[in-house]
């Protein structure tokens, strides 16, 4: 036997999002292991732990928070985040050899989805070259599915191809087509031309949840006061949006 671990795709927000699948998953779980990244952002750990106690019919599991590391403001980007997921990996390996037996399941819980801009994956592929485990991945519902879903819209036009992208790219690259936004804390959107349509949303799935649609002329600067007012008010934002040229 050897140690488990499943990367738990949760959904954007709403718990409804979670799946059958992703309930299954949960209720093999012995160890949840959650990142800690201070007093603003907590409620991101209490969301996890309220999906487990909704789906999960044993309560015998255990959570394990675990401090997440700084990530350097003063050095090249993706110098940055090389540092970082190599700082995040040590804690997880040291974790996992520490609070979970060797034939124990633990997991992840993945906001939204694993795969879409999320490092979970990449930074167990660095801890499994210190410990020994095997691991599966389970799909969730994407902060993209959500968005257009809460907005009635489809993600592409006929036949047209849709780029999913950061804030950062679309700044120095500008927009063609059609494009979501993610990971923008400088609303790139405000390059766009004025008649640019785009769809935004904050806290999806969620109480706190903020929409906003229209074009950039007419609702850009809507959004960036909703979101600044939203970031001071919580501690902090995980926005979406999608643009589409006029």
């Amino acid at each position: 036997m050897t140690r488990h671990i499943h990367v738990i795709g949760i959904g954007a927000g709403d718990p409804d999002y979670v799946t059958a699948q992703a309930a299954r998953a949960l209720n093999d779980t012995q160890v949840f292991f959650a990142m800690d990244k201070g007093e603003t952002k907590s409620d991101l750990v209490a969301l996890r732990r309220q999906i487990c106690e909704r789906f999960i019919t044993d309560p015998g599991y255990r959570f394990v928070e675990l401090t997440d590391p700084p990530r350097a403001k003063d050095t090249e980007y993706r110098q940055a985040v090389t540092d970082w997921h190599a700082a995040r990996a040590a804690v997880w390996a040291e974790a996992i050899e520490r609070e979970l037996g060797p034939d124990g399941v633990g997991a992840f819980l993945a906001w939204g989805d694993p795969s879409l801009y999320d490092s979970t994956l990449r930074i167990l592929d660095a801890v499994a070259e210190h410990v020994e485990f095997d691991y599966d991945v389970i799909p969730g519902i994407t902060a993209i599915q959500a968005l257009t879903a809460r907005h009635r819209i489809p993600l592409n036009e006929i036949g047209e191809p849709v780029l999913i992208t950061t804030g950062r790219k679309l700044a120095a690259d500008g927009l063609t087509g059609s494009a979501v936004v993610m990971l923008d804390g400088d609303c790139a959107f405000r390059t766009c031309p004025p008649d640019t349509r785009i769809w935004w949303g904050a806290y999806l799935g969620t109480p706190d949840e903020l929409l906003v649609s229209g074009t950039v002329a007419d609702v850009g600067e809507r959004i960036v006061e909703s979101r600044t007012a939203a970031r001071a008010r919580h501690g902090w934002i995980m926005d979406i949006y999608l643009l589409r040229e006029s």
